[in-house]
């Protein structure tokens, strides 16, 4: 689809619970597009290069999660991102969707999928955890992560370069608009912010259930960048080793936004995913 903007596309909806923004486009069999937890992160900002092919076969909804981006504030202890999710589909009407998620959103995809398996066709994650450490990861933070923390307590364009530069493997993908794009967002929302920092140290941003995860039954895509310094690419693989009916893909040359690195090539391959397992 020509012409797909912000704007054009920007709906917000009132949940039980939830004051959720959204970008939708497209129409077909939904497909939910879910962000990560980094500052100024949001469903368009997160996907905004994949809605108009994507658009093109299904509708999409690019959603911004409790806490980022146009949605209500949230604390750390009423954050729930999967719950959000599922309301959102409920009331929108949406019987069953497939659901897409990037780090943090792939933890809460991962999450609806075992808590409400009636609402999801198809699961697909890029970067995920897994929800437990990695064997070959550091025992504290990673690299990424620390970094990603630094950019929330201190939002600049530096700190900001910083985070887009290491969660990409070819920096070149870095460019001055999307740092000052991801810098607006944050500044523009501080609550999100205060929120995050009063959160920070507590625990996961999503907690993931391990004795539930073999549980999935819906085909299940799991994409990881080999060179992804916030969540390592063996997560991916283990949680392979825990779904029945899933496939892992690992791309080098690729960090943490595969999405946005890879772009053509994640969008044909979730449209080509949901071709081959058609919802029965």
């Amino acid at each position: 689809m020509v012409g797909l903007s912000y704007e054009s596309t920007s709906k917000r909806v009132r949940t039980e619970h939830w004051d959720i923004h959204y970008n939708e486009a497209g129409s077909g069999h939904p497909l939910v597009l879910v962000h990560g937890g980094g500052p100024g992160a949001s469903g368009w900002s997160n996907y905004n290069p994949n809605i108009p092919y994507l658009s093109q076969f299904f509708r999409v909804l690019a959603v911004d999660l409790p806490g980022w981006g146009r949605s209500q504030p949230v604390t750390y202890e009423d954050r729930d991102n999967s719950g959000a999710l599922a309301e959102l589909l409920d009331t929108l009407g949406i019987a069953r969707a497939a659901v897409v998620g990037n780090s943090m959103g792939g933890a809460s995809v991962i999450r609806l999928s075992y808590e409400r398996p009636d609402l999801v066709s198809h699961l697909i994650t890029m970067g995920s955890p897994s929800g437990v450490p990695g064997m070959f990861e550091p025992a504290g933070l990673t690299e990424g992560v620390k970094v990603l923390e630094r950019a929330y307590f201190e939002p600049s364009m530096e700190t900001i370069r910083a985070l887009t530069n290491i969660m990409t493997f070819d920096t070149s993908n870095v460019t001055d608009e999307l740092i000052q794009e991801r810098l607006n967002n944050t500044l523009a929302q501080k609550a999100h912010v205060d929120n995050w920092i009063g959160g920070h140290g507590k625990g996961p941003m999503v907690r993931l259930n391990q004795e539930l995860i073999p549980s999935i039954t819906a085909p299940t895509l799991l994409m990881h960048g080999r060179d992804d310094r916030v969540t390592h690419f063996t997560h991916a693989i283990r949680l392979a080793g825990m779904i029945r009916n899933s496939r892992a893909l690992i791309v080098n040359r690729c960090g943490h936004w595969l999405q946005l690195e890879h772009a053509k090539e994640f969008s044909s391959m979730v449209h080509r995913f949901l071709e081959d397992n058609p919802d029965s």
